[in-house]
């Protein structure tokens, strides 16, 4: 979850790895430092608490000095081993102070590493997992400098730590092997560090002597290069070096980058040189820029008419067909297709839960929805025959990459719903489809959440009209109206001033319910998240139809309830069971919020607050009735004097399990 930026080339480092960490404070804001090679000299500082902490410190006192030098690295961290302290703030050095290495993601046996360091004489100054990489990079430079230069490819074995090998060679101790790109010692030491680390890793590494070279590496974590003139960036995603290049490369599983000003080169743990696919970023930095809004979040809700125009837009082609982004599966694959499991978590799980109704409904096919977290750890039955749904705004959201590889490995069929282009889930799986929602700065999703629903409905009309069961007539007549549901969020964000007001007035509550039928109950959910994302409290989210199989026993006097009612014309039978619900809460002195379409008269009765939606076809309707409920948790929040895009606790990006 956290978030690294590298550079090597003839700008300011500083300023460089001060302004990606701006844009990448979303994945992570307990901690924030900075390390710059230059003048003979590896210069550090980091600060716990958010970015601000560490440009204060920059810019007072004793580190006021400036950090000259035009290779450098920044990182802000989601802690994981450790707590938010300057002494576990990133970078991490080794015991000479010659080696700073940034990380995010997991070591998950750094404890037997740590113990061995130790038994040898190694003193480790946090409580990170991320300390024993320098460390570890200090014993294997010193193994490099002591091989013979044509040995040490070939020699894949990691090699136990020894007594005596502590010391990271001086300056010039191997220079020797620099001649060829992807043979600098620091290169060739991490390709043996990451041979004997297990877990989750992105590690980007210094050298005091070595201010020609910034060294990367990745395991199930993200990382990507970004290619200028005369200059390289290794970062956890574009947005930290998209002000200076949109010319990207990927990183692939299990490889490492060496980066210098004329060029990157890739190789594999082993030592293997390996080709990077390059890429080229389709918005620019304005997209990641607040635009005039105090809140990235407010930016991004109103960005949704144009957000959900993209994904929609070119789905359709002229002989009407759906088109996938990138498709690795034939027709045949696709109607050979007897069951769908569905994979994603948080947000994306409601969306994937939004997309059973509609798969199920348009295809007749079995569709079932996991969340991630669980999905390989139960053993589900999968075979060649299964179509395995991944949905991630990042594309790096580890708990759905492990399902990914476990849906792989049993021989199923893995479709990715992503908004992140050269992202690993899309690069793991055999089709994908983009969001194309841009960046999205703020931590709790709001237009990637819209742009996961639509593109969840184009895969359910795209299997139903390979499969045969709706006509290409039928299938386009759903697509043109999906591509008018822009026009009805936009109608929608222009009439929710009284939700914004009545979120305000209920800055004090305890607590908040959210109740729905059908595809309500997902946007039920979806609402409570939003409100425990933001807001900080309690909030949960029920099938309206299970009130009265306990969750009744919560209602109280004056608690607020929010009702997201099924349209009256398309869901009658369900319509008139959830007026009856709201009468059941609202007999025993809740607060009801009702959300329900335009001219539906029925609840009016019923409601203390009546929130007006546009009407639209019960499968579309989330893309409507979501919108009032982002805005109620948005507001509430900014009424309890919270930040909205950096809540407490989260990253945008969850990179761990």
């Amino acid at each position: 979850m956290c978030g690294i930026i590298g550079y090597v080339g003839d700008q300011s480092a500083l300023d460089v790895a001060l302004n990606g960490l701006r844009r990448l404070e979303y994945r992570g804001y307990d901690s924030s430092g900075i390390a710059v090679v230059g003048a003979g000299a590896l210069r550090i500082a980091r600060r716990a608490g958010k970015l601000a902490n560490l440009e204060k410190l920059l810019s007072e006192g004793a580190e006021a000095d400036p950090m000259p030098g035009t290779t450098g690295m920044g990182h802000t961290r989601w802690a994981t081993h450790g707590g938010p302290t300057d002494a576990n703030a990133h970078p991490h050095t080794d015991c000479t102070g010659a080696i700073a290495v940034i990380h995010n993601g997991i070591i998950e046996n750094f404890a037997a590493l740590r113990a061995e360091l130790e038994a040898v004489g190694h003193e480790l100054a946090s409580e990170t997992d991320t300390e024993v990489v320098a460390h570890l990079l200090e014993v294997e430079l010193g193994n490099v400098a002591a091989a013979p230069a044509a040995a040490v490819p070939e020699d894949v074995t990691p090699r136990p730590i020894r007594p005596g090998t502590g010391g990271a060679p001086g300056p010039g101790a191997s220079a020797n092997l620099t001649a060829e790109p992807g043979t600098h010692p620091l290169t060739m030491a991490l390709q043996r560090v990451c041979r004997r680390l297990e877990g989750a890793f992105t590690l980007v590494v210094l050298h005091r002597d070595s201010p020609e070279v910034v060294v990367g590496a990745r395991r199930n974590s993200p990382l990507v290069v970004g290619l200028g003139a005369g200059e390289a960036f290794l970062a956890s995603d574009v947005s930290a070096f998209i002000a200076h290049t949109r010319e990207a490369m990927e990183i692939g599983q299990d490889q490492v980058v060496e980066a210098r000003r004329d060029g990157v080169t890739v190789t594999d743990f082993a030592g293997e040189v390996v080709e990077g696919r390059r890429y080229h970023v389709d918005w620019d930095a304005g997209a990641a820029e607040k635009g005039g809004y105090p809140y990235f979040m407010l930016k991004e809700i109103n960005e949704q008419p144009t957000a959900l125009a993209d994904t929609l837009r070119g789905r359709l082609s002229t002989d009407g067909a759906i088109v996938l982004d990138e498709e690795r599966l034939s027709v045949q694959d696709f109607r050979d297709v007897d069951k769908v499991f569905i994979v994603a978590c948080g947000t994306a799980y409601h969306a994937g839960l939004i997309a059973k109704y509609a798969i199920e409904h348009w295809t007749r096919l079995p569709c079932e929805v996991e969340m991630a977290s669980e999905f390989r750890y139960r053993d589900p039955v999968l075979d060649r025959s299964t179509l395995v749904i991944a949905i991630s705004q990042s594309g790096e959201t580890l708990d759905t990459l492990m399902a990914v590889k476990h849906a792989r490995e049993q021989k199923a069929r893995v479709l990715a719903i992503c908004n992140t282009n050269g992202s690993t889930i899309p690069r793991e799986s055999d089709a994908v489809l983009y969001t194309r929602c841009g960046p999205e700065v703020g931590v709790a999703s709001t237009k990637t959440f819209l742009g996961q629903v639509a593109a969840c409905l184009l895969v359910g009309l795209y299997l139903a009209q390979v499969r045969g069961v709706l006509y290409g007539d039928e299938v386009a007549a759903y697509v043109e109206r999906l591509q008018r549901m822009p026009d009805l969020v936009e109608r929608t964000l222009g009439r929710l001033e009284p939700i914004r007001e009545l979120a305000r007035s209920l800055a004090d509550a305890k607590a908040v319910l959210f109740l729905g039928r059908h595809v309500g109950y997902p946007v039920a959910l979806e609402g409570a998240l939003k409100l425990k994302e933001l807001a900080y409290m309690h909030a949960e989210g029920f099938p309206a139809g299970e009130l009265k199989h306990g969750p009744i026993a919560l209602i109280e006097p004056g608690l607020p309830v929010i009702i997201v009612a099924p349209s009256p014309r398309g869901r009658a039978h369900l319509h008139g069971k959830i007026v009856s619900n709201i009468q059941e809460v609202r007999a025993r002195g809740a607060r009801t919020i009702v959300i329900a379409e335009d001219g539906d008269v029925v609840v009016e009765p019923y409601a203390d607050h009546l929130i007006r939606v546009p009407a639209t076809s019960s499968l579309f309707a989330p893309l409507v009735t979501t919108l009032p409920l982002q805005v109620f948790a948005c507001e509430l929040a900014l009424a309890r004097g919270l930040d909205v895009d950096q809540p407490r606790n989260l990253a945008k990006s969850v990179t761990v399990e």
